[in-house]
């Protein structure tokens, strides 16, 4: 299977674009046509550039927030007793103002008064759903409980949510601190040395050697800065095109895993994401291989995805998934005695929300003793840097005066 970009009419006579799964161009185009598409355009999807710039077509995805919000409303008007197809009615008008979201309503609407189910509609809307979110309303659907499934679906989205947002706005300090202290440096270096270098030149006399560094390095940076700039392009490209590669990736993944502080945060994160997944999906009906499949597919971190991978296998073997992970070593070993508790006792959906829980906490204290680290180590080495080369414009000034300490 590969992945093909298309661009096609649906039965509404509208435009459609997006991203699929299929054996060749011929395949997809019959499976457009089957689905009532009338297909303009089907190519290859374009893996990234070097510089890390998608070169294929872009698939348009709901956000995390759009995607909560609609699953909120709609698990609200189902428990409120009102059937599927009214609800996704009602949904419409209040989506009027947003031409992408009320569209997609409108196609899923469309395929539920065919006939479809909610799942299989949603299904059909290529690269906007994720396999968790479908296979949770299957499930919801299936036993009869898709008001309360979709209200779980979104206290889950919820919490993922305010996880992402708890580490952006934990970076968004260190990052402004790192570029003001970078940006600092740059105009010293450039604009506030050179003021000195002239008078330095003119009094013919040899200058310290920690002048002549901090001299030199403020020339080779106003004559020479786009060299900087461009490594740091470059740099960025390489990187990109590195985790664009599953195999490099999941290199640079262990890597990721192994760091000091940094490593702990990613671990924390994920165990409470694959907990969290693991325990919602448990808790609606989905089978432990198929639910641990589909944690597998939400894990960013390929090496743990791998561990995912391996337990699965065990699994089909027979073995409980506690001990299956807990072979690996890769994830906290306190988080697999409290699954294998679970397991134990008969309570392993509630044992996983637990630990999702309790990692979740750890993510945060693991975010703010970082922050507590960062912060006056960058503020430091700003003051050290900036210290340097006042005391060699100093001693530079008291060279050419000839005193003496």
């Amino acid at each position: 299977m590969a992945l093909f970009s298309y661009k096609a009419i649906n039965s509404l006579g509208e435009t459609e674009e997006g991203v699929r799964d299929a054996s060749d161009e011929q395949g997809l185009i019959a499976a457009l046509q089957s689905e009532g598409y009338i297909p303009i355009r089907v190519a290859p999807a374009t893996a990234r550039s070097f510089l890390g710039f998608s070169l294929g077509a872009k698939q348009s995805r709901l956000s995390q927030k759009e995607i909560g919000l609609l699953t909120s409303e709609l698990a609200t008007l189902l428990e409120s007793g009102l059937p599927l197809d009214r609800s996704l009615s009602v949904l419409m008008d209040l989506t009027a103002d947003n031409e992408r979201l009320n569209k997609l309503l409108g196609r899923v609407l469309e395929r539920v008064k065919g006939g479809s189910s909610l799942a299989d509609a949603l299904e059909k809307q290529a690269g906007v759903f994720s396999k968790f979110y479908i296979n949770m309303i299957r499930a919801g659907e299936a036993g009869g409980s898709l008001g309360e499934v979709l209200t779980r679906l979104a206290d889950y989205l919820e919490r993922s949510r305010e996880l992402k947002d708890t580490i952006s706005t934990a970076l968004i300090y260190p990052v402004i601190l790192l570029v003001m202290s970078l940006a600092s440096l740059f105009v010293m270096l450039t604009f506030v040395v050179p003021q000195f270098t002239e008078m330095f030149e003119s009094a013919g006399k040899a200058l310290p050697v920690p002048t002549q560094i901090v001299v030199g390095l403020a020339e080779w940076l106003q004559s020479y800065w786009w060299i900087l700039a461009l490594l740091m392009v470059v740099a960025y490209g390489y990187m990109n095109f590195q985790l664009a590669d599953p195999v490099t990736k999941k290199a640079w993944d262990r890597r990721f895993l192994a760091m000091p502080l940094f490593g702990s945060i990613i671990l924390n994160k994920e165990t409470a994401n694959i907990s969290r997944t693991l325990g919602t999906l448990l808790g609606n009906g989905v089978s432990i291989l198929t639910a641990l499949a589909i944690a597998r597919e939400t894990v960013d971190n390929l090496a743990l995805a791998e561990v995912c991978a391996d337990a699965e296998e065990q699994l089909k073997q027979g073995r409980n998934m506690s001990d299956a992970l807990l072979e690996k070593g890769v994830l906290p070993k306190m988080a697999m005695q409290m699954i294998k508790m679970g397991e134990e006792t008969g309570k392993l959906e509630e044992m996983l929300l637990r630990v999702a829980t309790i990692y979740d906490k750890q993510l945060r204290v693991a975010i703010q003793r970082m922050l507590a680290l960062l912060e006056p180590a960058l503020i430091i080495t700003l003051g050290v840097m900036i210290a340097g080369i006042i005391v060699s414009i100093l001693l530079a000034i008291l060279s050419v005066n000839d005193l003496a300490f």
